[in-house]
């Protein structure tokens, strides 16, 4: 199992639009309905920053996320934004959970 967590933070004009390229990929994702999957996004209470979550099964569960063409979207739009705090990504070892992941 790999997780890995995604924090950045967006110039305010840009927060509308984000949220709209983020829910292509969540749609795409869903339409997917790969078992091997669990991601979702979160703003802050500051109203622009993002914090991305994903839970894969495997290595090629986690590759399927950066093949889809709404998140290639998603991730060329928010570099050309020039994102206050660019994106950074911090993976993430399990020590426990209170339910099975996968």
């Amino acid at each position: 199992m790999n997780a890995v967590k995604v924090q950045y933070t967006v110039k305010e004009a840009y927060v509308e639009t984000n949220k709209r390229n983020i829910q292509r990929v969540m749609a795409e994702l869903r339409g997917l309905n790969n078992p091997g999957i669990k991601y979702s996004s979160f703003l802050l209470d500051d109203g622009k920053t993002f914090v991305h979550f994903g839970m894969y099964a495997d290595e090629e569960a986690k590759s399927v996320v950066g093949d889809l063409d709404s998140f290639k979207r998603f991730r060329q739009e928010l570099q050309e934004s020039q994102p206050d705090v660019p994106p950074k990504a911090e993976e993430l070892n399990l020590v426990a959970s209170a339910y099975d992941i996968f």
